[in-house]
Parts: structure tokens; C-alpha cells; sequence
């Protein structure tokens, strides 16, 4: 039994307590054993995770995986209890995905209206793993992991993506990953702690104003981090101030960046390049676990793990895509999860398959690029839907100082651009923003750009870079989606 499942409920206090706390109790906790921290199932999916370089054995396992997975949902779910026959026919794990293709696509809409249909009957509540997932409508929604296993397998994927990176036991990692620092917004109150279990200084995720920049910067150069985990737009105001306040004894220690939970864009990554000097890896996941991808020093597409779950991309009507270059919704088959099996889970993210050949991690599903969801997409005065990264600030110099930025739209072929800066843009700087956005829309957006001291984040610190108040369901259809590749940004 993982003592992290056990500990995890008394994380919060632990979080709140003084920095002299963390450091006593999080020392000694660092020191246990990784198997008694995580748990034998930490050490089975590592086991398995060190096999994915052959890819004989691993399309084979990845099939037995699935297979197994179907199966038990088959067998003991009763939202898929009508699939009795389809299962009677399969002889071998080879012939899983022909019976995964007879389940239907699980909707997000369906899993809320009634969870309990899709929980295992053979599964207990002292398994059960309560989780929330904001989704892309960011309405809460409840599902439930497996107790003991799904935490473990986290970490263990987790640990290989560090170790992708060259994250060693010694590095100490700077976080910007929507932590609240207790006391940050009390005069002289600390804006960062240092959790010594994960070798993490947490730096204040709403304090990223050039003000409270100084204190930052003396926290790194007491704590002197070689490796950065961030959502991206929080480490963006940081290397801004770098880039106009260059201090490159710090940023010259940073040898890797590592990207987590938003949609990513060029003008970031270009940005955290130019100024840390040192490859930016992404990671794309969600709290539902059913698949999980990362990229590598030398190649920015996804690489989607094949046995931490099942990827597909379908078009608009369920249909199966597997051509490259055509963007598709990702759907999702997630292993290791007996007390509620995701199976062919609509995750609202959208993305393309690479047609570049995969040499470096052969037996992995790659994709170009993730395009975002649904719900980050503006619609134009013809009720075209256009991603939003493709008209991200990569394409604009005049937004090229801000720190950051968020469309907002409430009506078609209309969206206000709040820019937070110090400075305001000029008439002809805002006049060569919107006569671009209209140029990139083919005429279908008109902006109004407006400048502010801050623009609000979610609960769990992330930033949107898109509030769309429209219903894009009414919207949605093959032909509305704008599909030129190389015009959106690498999300």
C-alpha cells in the first residue's frame, strides 16, 4: 500500500505549515524508499515502461492491455453489459481493437448524467480514488480512479518524463504550476516555499506582475533551480523580465524546461527558448488518465505512451481518422483503471496525426500538434470556427512585450483582446493588431483591443486564453474548421 495514497488527504496542511516544517517533515519523508512511497505498482509500471523500447513486445502488450481492459469493463460495468456478444467472438488480443470499435463513444454529457452506470460492480468504495476534472466546458465533473494503483502509475510516467528530460536526484526544480504560497499576499508575506519531498521551490502563481519580479529572481538565486516544471503562461511573464533584466548567471543553470496542463503555443516556446537557452519539452495529460503523451529534446510533436492507454482521432461524426494532417477530436481508452474503465472517453481536445516518419520512439501514435478544444475556437461573422492558435500573438510583433493576453467573445465575427502590459499599445500598434487578426480570419473577426493591470486564472492557477461565452455546438461541422496546417500554433 503507497504511503502517498495515505498521506495525499493531509497534503493541505502540510502545504500551509511554515517553511521550517516542510523542511524538517518533507526531509525525512524524502528518504523513504520509492517502493514504500509509491507502492509494487509503481515498480510493475516501471518494469514496463523500460520495455517500450522494443516494439514487438510492446504492440503485442499494448493489445493484451486493451483487450484486458474491455473485458473487464464487459464483464462488470453495466453501461457496457449489451457488448456480451461482440466479446464472445474475440479469440486474442489481436482482435481487441475490432472490439473496442463496437463501443460507443462515452460523452462527457453522459458520464455526468449518470456516473454510477459506468462504475465496475466488482469494485468496492474503499477502491474508489474520488477525481475532478473541469473538462473543456470548465464545469466540474466527478469520476473516480482506482485506490492505489492510478496515483502510482502517475508517478511512474511522470518519473520517465523527468528522466526524458535529465532531471537528476540532486536538481532542485522551480515550479510555476498554480500553487498558492501561503501568506504570498500579506505584507511581507514569503512569495515561495521549498517542498524538499519533490525538490520543488513553488513560486506564487498570482503574483506574476512585474513588481513582485524581484522577489522571484532572489528566490532563485538562493535555491538556484537547474530545472523548470510551469504552465506556460506562468513562466511567460518570468521570461520576460529575464529577457529585459538579464541575469545569466541564473537562467545559464536552467537545463531543461517542462511544460504541463495548458495548450502551448509557438510564441511561448520561442520565448522560453531564446531566453533559458535549453530544450522545452511538453506534456499533455488530464485528470482523467487515460492517455498520456510527451515530446522529446530533439522533437517537439507527442509521443502518446501505448501502454499507459488507448489513442484515437474521429471527426466530428464519430468517424475514425487515420490519415496525417487532419485535425480529429482525441478519444481516449484508459488502462489501469478497474473501478470506472474509460473507454472511448471524448476528451474535447483536438489534434492531427504526424505524417513525418516516427524514428525515434517506433510503436508509439504521434501527433503534429494538439490543436486545443472546442471550446478554443473563435467563431467568425460566417460561422467559421477558427483555433485560436492561429492567431496567437506568434504572428504579431505589437504583442510581443506583453506579458499576457485573453480573447473574450460573446458574438460572431466579434472578441475583445485584453492585452496586460505596463504600457499601453499605440493607435497604430492597435490598428495594425486588428487589421492583422481580420487578415488572418480571412475577414471574419473584428477585435477590440483593450489594455489591463490583470487578467484572472482558474482555480488551479491555469490560464485561458480564450473566454468564449458562445455555444459552439451549434457551430461545430467539417467545414467550419479552419485546417491549414501550417497556420496554427503548436498547441
Amino acid at each position: 500500500m503507497p504511503i502517498e495514497d495515505i498521506v495525499h488527504p493531509f497534503l493541505k496542511f502540510y502545504t500551509a505549515a511554515p517553511q521550517w516544517v516542510k523542511s524538517s517533515l518533507g526531509h525525512v519523508y524524502s528518504m523513504a524508499p520509492t517502493r514504500l512511497r509509491y507502492g509494487a505498482k509503481y515498480d510493475e509500471f516501471q518494469a514496463e515502461i523500460n520495455r517500450c523500447n522494443d516494439p514487438v513486445w510492446t504492440a503485442r502488450r499494448a493489445d493484451e492491455k486493451l483487450l484486458e481492459t474491455l473485458r473487464w469493463a464487459i464483464e462488470t460495468v453495466p453501461a457496457y453489459a449489451h457488448l456480451k456478444g461482440a466479446l464472445a467472438e474475440v479469440r486474442d488480443p489481436s482482435d481487441a481493437t475490432r472490439l473496442l470499435a463496437a463501443f460507443p463513444l462515452l460523452e462527457k454529457e453522459s458520464l455526468k448524467a449518470d456516473s454510477t452506470r459506468y462504475l465496475s460492480n466488482k469494485m468496492g468504495p474503499e477502491t474508489h480514488l474520488m477525481a475532478f476534472t473541469g473538462g473543456s466546458t470548465s464545469v466540474p465533473m466527478k469520476l473516480y480512479l482506482e485506490k492505489y494503483v492510478s496515483r502510482s502509475k502517475d508517478f511512474a510516467y511522470n518519473s520517465t518524463f523527468d528522466t526524458v528530460a535529465g532531471v537528476g536526484s540532486g536538481d532542485v526544480i522551480l515550479a510555476l504550476r498554480g500553487r498558492s504560497v501561503p501568506g504570498a499576499g500579506k505584507p511581507g508575506g514569503s512569495l515561495w516555499m521549498y517542498d524538499p519531498i519533490k525538490r520543488y521551490l513553488h513560486l506564487s502563481s498570482d503574483h506574476l506582475e512585474a513588481q513582485y519580479m524581484p522577489g522571484y529572481v532572489e528566490a532563485i538565486a538562493k535555491w538556484k533551480p537547474t530545472i523548470i516544471h510551469a504552465f506556460p503562461s506562468a513562466l511567460v511573464p518570468l521570461a520576460h523580465w529575464f529577457k529585459a533584466n538579464p541575469a545569466p548567471e541564473l537562467v545559464a543553470r536552467i537545463r531543461a524546461v517542462q511544460l504541463f496542463s495548458e495548450n502551448v503555443y509557438d510564441y511561448q516556446v520561442d520565448l522560453i527558448r531564446e531566453v533559458f537557452g535549453c530544450p522545452v519539452l511538453l506534456d499533455y495529460g488530464h485528470s482523467e488518465r487515460a492517455v498520456k503523451a510527451i515530446s522529446l529534446p530533439d522533437d517537439s510533436r507527442y509521443f502518446f505512451w501505448p501502454l499507459y492507454g488507448k489513442v484515437e482521432l474521429v471527426d466530428n461524426d464519430g468517424r475514425a481518422i487515420t490519415e496525417p494532417g487532419v485535425i480529429g477530436e482525441i478519444v481516449a481508452t484508459g488502462f489501469d483503471n478497474r473501478v470506472m474503465p474509460l473507454i472511448r472517453y471524448r476528451t474535447g481536445d483536438l489534434a492531427m496525426w504526424s505524417k513525418a516518419p516516427n524514428t525515434i520512439r517506433p510503436g508509439f501514435a504521434v501527433v503534429e500538434r494538439i490543436e486545443g478544444r472546442l471550446q478554443e475556437f473563435l467563431v467568425c461573422r460566417d460561422h467559421r470556427l477558427v483555433s485560436i492558435c492561429t492567431i496567437g500573438a506568434a504572428h504579431f510583433e505589437q504583442l510581443a512585450s506583453a506579458d499576457m493576453m485573453q480573447f473574450e467573445q460573446d458574438a460572431p465575427g466579434k472578441a475583445t483582446l485584453k492585452v496586460m502590459s505596463d504600457t499601453e499599445l499605440t493607435p497604430r500598434a492597435r490598428a495594425a493588431l486588428a487589421a492583422g487578426v481580420l487578415a488572418k480570419t480571412q475577414g471574419g473577426l473584428d477585435i477590440e483591443i483593450v489594455r489591463v493591470d490583470g487578467i484572472a486564472r482558474t482555480g488551479s492557477g491555469k490560464h485561458k486564453l480564450l473566454i468564449q461565452r458562445l455555444d459552439l455546438s451549434g457551430y461545430l461541422g467539417a467545414a467550419h474548421i479552419e485546417r491549414e496546417s501550417d497556420s496554427a500554433g503548436t498547441l
